[in-house]
């Protein structure tokens, strides 16, 4: 989890915690800069040695995670600091944060229902008061304690510039106010504000999700000129349709607009939902059956709309979109070149003989590596690098820099050499076995399994599962679990245990293998084939065409296992597994933004639709069962039984908002809510189609293509056993650190002048 952007205390405080200097040497900027203490100075020596190996640790491990330099650098601050961003604690708020989120599906109006269609729901799971308010409190608290230490670690006069902490500030009090109002209103209120505010705490904890934010702000006024463009469009299109489209005394020519443009609302409405293509081509159909010119305006609107107007605006925020990685990924290199250059400095000071040279010793620098929490294959290759000057005993400047340049560099993961055999019969079989074409049959024998599957399901549709016939389909999983297991044994022989484990696919693979090889043999146990007695359909833990059907779903999902073995299927594949890494700040938004129009759904349309009364039957009742004078225009909320998709609880809200992000039918949803409650709510929907479809969806897809377009051209003149045998780990930053520029000397030294926590002396060198 990415830190907040801690800033800098007051000098006053740092001269009490680490000594004095005088104000001509730091106007001095042609001299190098090292920590001292004052004469006065009570602490050993030894004392200062240990501090300074400890802040070196610190702002190394800030350069790692990316991390600001700017707090704190005495002994307990950097011990409070460490204990911060301990994986522990930032688990710890990580787990409060969504505890304090998932409250919502729990407070009433509660989602402990089976179903949310409001027809034949059961009263939910109402909590007591209390309950959760408990849990909330506790949040609460540890959210306070949070603010404290991140507030302490910047000082007081830099909090109050900080204007994220002061609306965490703001955001706390005014959730414990609202808490201790239900607590007095015995959980009865209305309205429950911190409910609306409760996502700033998931925001507030991510500098990558605060990044992308001022992204989209800055990408706002950029794209306003297309947005007003757009809507000139729209209201053009409208105002043609409407004199295209009047009120004759004809009944049967007033159907496009009776429908589509009776009014201005209604005219607008429609050809915003025609500009998502979500109701073509039915709003052209009307005036289509009449003229067949009439789809002249209806197509010129959709092809200057759709195809021009929103692709410009998909262009628009993908160009933005890229200068912001950009951004970000330079920012984050400049952090760590200042915490490893600032590494540098203090380490300057380990050896007092030293202390005005350019260099370090190399054990401090090792002393350094051995307590620095960092994954271990980087640990490794610094360490290989910082021994090379072990002879030397110390190491320049720039020889430090070089050797951390290891955290920039992708992490390639070489699989382990294949055993060697003395027998020649041995080595011709693990030639055989660890082929490129072994793989390939053995694709080709999981092919056919499957074709056997899909067989057997064709034959068997119209059968039921007491009629069917599972002896056949168990001989043949059977025969092909032997080979499965056959060819995991023999891959085992070729590869070696650390080999075979070294391919994800492998992994992937035999745990599958193993886990259908015990299934199947419970099946014979339990069921006694091919001579059972016992009814396939019956009912127990498991009856036996649930056990077969679950082992046929294994089967499929195996043959997933072709995926590394074809080079643009393996590229699409590790594309998408990136995307899981690199989209958490883009995913953190968008829960923010579910999370917030949920909330505001529910205050405003909850139980707004109820089904008529003769409709409503218990929730144990078949619905086939149910006759109803009741009738639906064709096309509408009611008509198509969209009663599941409501704003009666929260889980039910964000499963309508996503409905609505996709686009299909999104019209049916806001014309019932515009007839149940005003025309005014067509504003929320809109709101919410271009929050997520038009901002979110566009942002998405400018991160699938850069990472794709990365990986494809790293990977464009690989074979695909070179794309298997090494594997790339990417991170936005391995993608953009061509194109960034690296901060100069002078630019480093100046912002460790301005460092206010750690005093540095100017001596020449």
């Amino acid at each position: 989890m990415e830190s907040q952007h801690l800033l800098a205390d007051s000098a006053d405080a740092t001269r009490r915690d680490y000594g004095c200097w005088s104000g001509r040497e730091l106007r001095d900027p042609t001299r190098r800069a090292f920590p001292v203490k004052c004469r006065s100075s009570s602490v050993s020596g030894q004392a200062d040695e240990e501090l300074y190996i400890q802040q070196a640790v610190v702002f190394i491990e800030d350069a790692i995670q990316y991390r600001s330099i700017n707090h704190r650098v005495d002994a307990s601050s950097l011990r409070l600091y460490r204990w911060y961003y301990s994986r522990i604690c930032q688990w710890g708020l990580g787990l409060t944060i969504a505890v304090v989120l998932l409250l919502a599906f729990v407070e009433r109006p509660s989602s402990l229902s089976v179903t949310s269609d409001s027809r034949y729901r059961s009263p939910p799971w109402e909590p007591p008061c209390g309950f959760t308010e408990s849990i909330e409190i506790v949040c609460l608290l540890i959210f306070t304690l949070d603010l404290a230490i991140k507030s302490y670690l910047i000082g007081w006069d830099e909090f109050k510039k900080n204007k994220w902490l002061m609306s965490y500030t703001m955001v706390i009090s005014i959730s414990i106010i609202d808490w201790v109002l239900s607590i007095s209103m015995v959980c009865d209120e209305k309205l429950r504000v911190r409910r609306l505010i409760r996502p700033f705490f998931l925001l507030q904890n991510s500098s990558l999700m605060k990044k992308t934010l001022k992204c989209i702000k800055r990408t706002l006024p950029e794209i306003a000129s297309v947005i007003l463009l757009l809507a000139l469009h729209l209201c053009l299109f409208t105002m043609i349709g409407m004199l295209l489209f009047p009120k004759t005394e004809d009944p049967l020519k007033n159907q496009e607009w009776k429908v589509y443009f009776r009014n201005l609302p209604t005219s607008l409405t429609s050809l915003l939902v025609l500009l998502t293509t979500a109701n073509n081509p039915d709003v052209m159909i009307p005036a289509y059956s009449q003229n067949r010119g009439y789809a002249i305006f209806f197509i010129s609107f959709s092809v200057m709309g759709t195809y021009c107007m929103m692709n410009l605006l998909t262009a628009i925020i993908y160009n933005q979109f890229r200068g912001y990685l950009l951004m970000s990924v330079q920012t984050s290199i400049n952090r760590r070149r200042l915490g490893i250059r600032a590494a540098f400095q203090v380490l300057r000071s380990h050896d007092a003989e030293n202390a005005a040279g350019e260099r370090v010793p190399i054990d401090a620098v090792l002393q350094v590596m051995s307590r620095i929490q960092m994954q271990s294959y980087y640990r490794e290759a610094i360490t290989s690098e910082t021994r090379q000057y072990q002879t030397e005993g110390f190491m320049n400047r720039e020889q430090f820099k070089q050797i951390f340049d290891e955290l920039d560099k992708d992490r390639i993961n070489e699989h382990p050499p294949a055993p060697q055999y003395n027998s020649v019969v041995l080595q011709k079989l693990q030639v055989i076995f660890s082929h490129s074409y072994f793989t390939v049959f053995g694709n080709a024998v999981a092919l056919a399994h499957v074709v056997c599957i899909c067989t057997v399901l064709v034959l068997n549709s119209d059968k039921s599962t007491g009629e069917r016939d599972n002896l056949y389909m168990e001989i043949i999983n059977m025969c092909f679990i032997i080979y499965y297991l056959s060819e995991m044994c023999v891959k085992i022989f070729a590869l070696s245990w650390k080999g075979y484990l070294s391919y994800r696919n492998n992994i992937f693979d035999g745990f599958l293998t193993i886990l259908l090889l015990v299934l199947q043999i419970t099946i014979y146990v339990i069921y006694r084939l091919p001579h059972s007695h016992v009814d396939p359909s019956s009912d127990g833990v498991f009856s036996l065409w649930e056990m077969v059907r679950f082992v046929n779903v294994l089967v499929v999902f195996r043959f997933l296992r072709i995926i590394p073995d074809i080079k643009l299927m393996a590229l699409v594949a590790s594309t998408l597994l990136d995307l899981v890494k690199n989209l958490r700040a883009f995913a953190g938004i968008l829960v923010v933004v579910y999370y917030i129009f949920a909330v505001f759904g529910i205050w405003l349309f909850e139980g707004a639709i109820k089904p008529p009364p003769d409709m409503s039957v218990p929730y144990n009742t078949s619905m086939e069962n149910i006759t109803s004078n009741f009738s639906t225009e064709c096309g509408t909320y009611e008509q198509l039984g969209y009663w599941p998709n409501n704003f009666d609880d929260f889980a039910a809200a964000i499963i309508l908002l996503y409905d609505v992000m996709i686009i299909n039918n999104w019209q049916a949803f806001m014309d019932a809510y515009t007839r149940y409650t005003t025309e005014w709510s067509k504003v929320y929907f809109v709101c919410w189609w271009f929050t997520s479809s038009v901002m979110w969806v566009n942002l998405f897809v400018a991160l699938i293509l850069e990472n794709f377009t990365y990986k494809w051209d790293r990977s464009h003149s690989c074979s695909v056993t070179d794309v298997e045998r090494i594997r790339y780990e990417t991170s936005v930053q391995l993608m953009f650190k061509e194109q960034v520029k690296e901060p100069t000397e002078e630019e480093l030294l100046c912002q460790l002048q301005q460092h206010r926590h750690l005093h540095l002396h100017w001596g020449h060198t």
